[in-house]
């Protein structure tokens, strides 16, 4: 068993982690830059290393003073949490050619997945349905327009080594196709240090659907259900609840072995996240692989009971897993929002003190967070601040929850997305289930119609 683990992150995964060590009986070390003196991901650890000043350049994405810190600490693994190296391949080398134990998938595993158009072959060859699309690079202008026209208009052009909708052009029709691959490319140069992109047919009135994995050292591979992560903006993940609320038992099923036979088909070991689109028909397309933690797993761990960090660090300890069966059945519904220091119009970040914050409680209600009065906001990281979690028997009650969780959040000092997901949860069309990708747009248009009606 894995005795001491540094947390290679910070905030509330961070602490998550850390809490899940000490359950373990585990000892934990986490780092911090200078900017994360005071946070509680530094206090209640058994150990705290500096690894530079406030830009994640030079600490949390800093891999030399990452492993010195492991070293001097004699730590035997390193937990990732998500974003900064969770998905980096070099890192997850580093750490085990040092004889230090990646918390996560092996390394060459998270290059495959990291290239998105190897990752769309391989769920291909899997028999896993992917969105009609091309990978080929072009030698000219008139292979691409050919291309396109095979595919279908609309398209979307994506980063083959992207995530997080950077290196992504939607394209409605031809006039627009060059200039739309031409901006791909370069974003997608600038952000991951790779050029190359590919197009897929741009799929409308989609929901966003994907499987929770666990594998681990013995070959078993099990599901533990879907999350709906549909409400998004500009592609980044705003609201979660699970299950989804369209999918039917034969569809999640059969989406369920997809996402199995496809982390199968990569040796997948620990925990990860099969992407799906789910179209009003019922049509299911792969989209992408996480290796990693996901932001909104706490909602799976409501409605099957299982600690997701606890299942990572057995397994990497070479532990088999605790369920050997897929969790085609759950229980109740879980709905997760990400509370942000955004403007809840503009969801431009507003860094700044908290002077003063209250978390909502009572039965079904979870806050991650590593915010406290006094905290300060930094302006050199992600604006999420908490992740407001509610368990319920149906999606009625857990709404109902949410709505009075919400009410009860208060937050002083920054403007926080509070009220923005009150809006949402009022909203008819969410609250009927039958929403899209597209949600945002259409509720932004309602919301300043009905804005304007009432002035």
């Amino acid at each position: 068993m894995i005795k001491k683990v540094l947390i290679a992150n910070r905030g509330e995964i961070a602490l998550r982690v850390i809490r899940t060590c000490k359950e373990l009986g585990i000892k934990s070390v986490a780092v911090f830059s200078q900017a994360d003196a005071d946070s509680l991901h530094v206090r209640f650890a058994d150990e705290a290393v500096c690894i530079g000043p406030p830009d994640s350049a030079r600490s949390y994405l800093n891999i030399p003073n990452i492993m010195t810190a492991a070293e001097i600490t004699g730590v035997d693994a390193i937990h990732p949490g998500y974003g900064f190296l969770a998905e980096n391949v070099y890192f997850a080398h580093i750490c085990n050619d040092c004889g230090v134990k990646f918390i996560g998938p092996p390394g060459d595993v998270i290059r495959l997945m990291g290239d998105k158009s190897a990752a769309r072959e391989t769920a291909r060859k899997a028999g896993v349905p992917i969105i009609p699309g091309t990978e080929e690079r072009f030698s000219s202008n008139e292979e691409l327009m050919d291309a396109c026209e095979s595919i279908g208009y609309p398209l979307i052009i994506k980063a083959s080594a992207g995530g997080g909708g950077k290196g992504m052009r939607v394209v409605e029709s031809p006039e627009f196709l060059f200039k739309a691959y031409q901006q791909a490319a370069s974003e997608a140069q600038s952000a991951f240090g790779n050029d190359r992109v590919y197009i897929e047919k741009y799929l409308q009135q989609v929901r966003h659907v994907e499987f929770q994995i666990l594998g681990d050292e013995h070959g078993n591979v099990i599901h533990l259900g879907e999350r709906d992560c549909s409400i998004q903006r500009r592609h980044q993940k705003l609201i979660e609840e699970a299950p989804c609320p369209v999918l039917t038992p034969r569809l999640r099923q059969e989406m369920g072995r997809a996402a199995v036979k496809f982390a199968r088909a990569v040796g997948y070991t620990n925990a990860g996240t099969i992407e799906f689109l789910l179209t009003p028909e019922g049509k299911f397309y792969f989209m992408e692989m996480n290796t990693r933690i996901q932001v909104e797993h706490p909602i799976t761990e409501e409605i099957t009971g299982v600690n997701l960090v606890k299942e990572q660090i057995r397994i990497a300890s070479g532990l088999e897993m605790k369920h050997k069966k897929s969790f085609n059945t759950c229980f109740g519904h879980a709905i997760e929002c990400r509370i942000n220091a955004e403007d809840s119009v503009t969801f431009q970040p507003v860094p700044g003190l908290i002077r003063n914050c209250h978390f909502p409680g009572g039965l079904g209600v979870r806050v991650d967070t590593a915010i406290y009065p006094g905290y300060r906001v930094q302006p050199f990281y992600d604006s999420m601040l908490a992740k407001l979690i509610v368990h319920a028997e149906d999606r009625d009650e857990a709404i109902a929850r949410m709505l009075r969780a919400l009410g009860e959040f208060e937050i002083e000092g920054i403007p926080t997305t509070i009220d923005f997901h009150q809006r949402v949860f009022r909203d008819p069309v969410f609250t009927s289930g039958r929403y899209d990708v597209g949600f945002l747009v259409g509720w932004d248009h309602r919301q300043i119609t009905s804005q304007t009606a009432h002035t």
